[in-house]
């Protein structure tokens, strides 16, 4: 029946179009062209259809009050320290957006721009390109971006691509938030990652550079758990997850059941690390999809990407990206 395309706002003067992707096993995902955003997700259950991600029904609560809801985020994301960095003997200066850090590439980042999309109605797909300007948000370079989302079964793949003309650093990352579950708060979902070390934080929620093990901390993921400690408190999680090397492609790095187990959902990536977020600053105040109430916990994120500010730590795997060296990322999420 073809992807359904229908103008769902307008933003900064651009329309925003809204793709509907349908698979043969009755998934629907709604994109909307602002930031790219997952605006809804809807797996079959038993007895209908269940919402999995956090969004708004209309377009105009995104720019004021969506923390990146199912959103692309970039040029850098997550968190750079001291909003600059030093690139080839010259310091580039950005704006900061989380106290005198920059978060997932400023105030204007590319989760916050609108995409032009192509439609695939071959492969189910949708190819979003995006143009970034020298100079955006601080960064150097024209850079072309690409997102392509795929449907298939009950399976999303996002293949993410961008070429410059100059050195500059580019890390991607997909910011749905899940709920898989029927209550307001994520808390009692089973999460397992495959990852044994973390990046520590320090005070302002940047790493600090060192790499330290998960074992025997609210960090081991390795064998799966709730989001609470064992006594039934709720556990706040804020963390990137060094994913363990050598690993194989083809081996999920995160799986998350819902409390019921009637839905499970499985990530898998390209990328080094996987920023592990439960909803610790979410307090939404207008309604959200089919009038929910987004409160603390009332989603959590699995962001497959490079470590956070990798910029200011050489032993980070590289970010840096040149006409010679573009960048390239995928990975897919299945909710069965």
């Amino acid at each position: 029946m073809g992807i359904e395309v229908s103008t769902f706002g307008e933003y900064q003067g651009k329309r925003v179009d809204q793709f509907r992707l349908v698979s043969d096993t009755g998934v629907t995902v709604d994109i909307i062209g602002y930031g790219v955003a997952v605006r809804d997700w809807r797996v079959p259950v038993a007895g209908g259809e269940r919402s999995v991600v956090l969004g708004f029904e209309t377009f105009e609560p995104y720019p004021e009050h969506s923390p990146h809801f199912g959103s692309l985020a970039g040029r850098v994301a997550n968190r750079i320290k001291g909003a600059s960095f030093e690139l080839n003997g010259t310091t580039y200066k950005l704006p900061a957006n989380a106290g005198d850090l920059q978060l997932h590439g400023g105030a204007e980042g590319l989760g916050r721009q609108v995409w032009t999309g192509q439609v695939d109605n071959a492969n189910n797909a949708v190819r979003f390109t995006h143009f970034s300007p020298d100079g955006a948000m601080g960064y150097p370079g024209n850079v072309n971006f690409a997102a392509t989302y795929t449907l298939s079964g009950n399976k999303l793949r996002l293949e993410l691509s961008a070429t410059t003309d100059r050195l500059t650093p580019i890390s991607l990352v997909q910011h749905q938030y899940f709920n898989l579950g029927t209550t307001d708060d994520v808390l009692d979902h089973t999460i397992q990652v495959n990852s044994s070390a973390y990046t520590e934080l320090g005070d302002d929620l940047a790493p600090t550079g060192a790499i330290l093990p998960s074992r025997g901390t609210i960090y081991d993921l390795r064998q799966p758990r709730t989001m609470r400690d064992a006594n039934g408190a709720p556990v706040d999680y804020d963390i990137g997850m060094a994913l363990d090397t050598g690993r194989k492609f083809s081996d999920p790095i995160a799986t998350v059941v819902a409390p019921a187990k009637d839905l499970t959902l499985k990530l898998w990536s390209d990328r080094p690390g996987v920023q592990v977020y439960n909803g610790v600053w979410t307090d939404i105040p207008v309604p959200g999809l089919a009038g929910k109430t987004y409160k603390k916990h009332a989603g959590f994120c699995l962001e497959d990407q490079s470590f956070a500010d990798a910029l200011h730590n050489p032993h980070f795997p590289n970010i840096i990206h040149s006409p010679e060296r573009p960048y390239s990322h995928w990975c897919d999420i299945e909710i069965a």
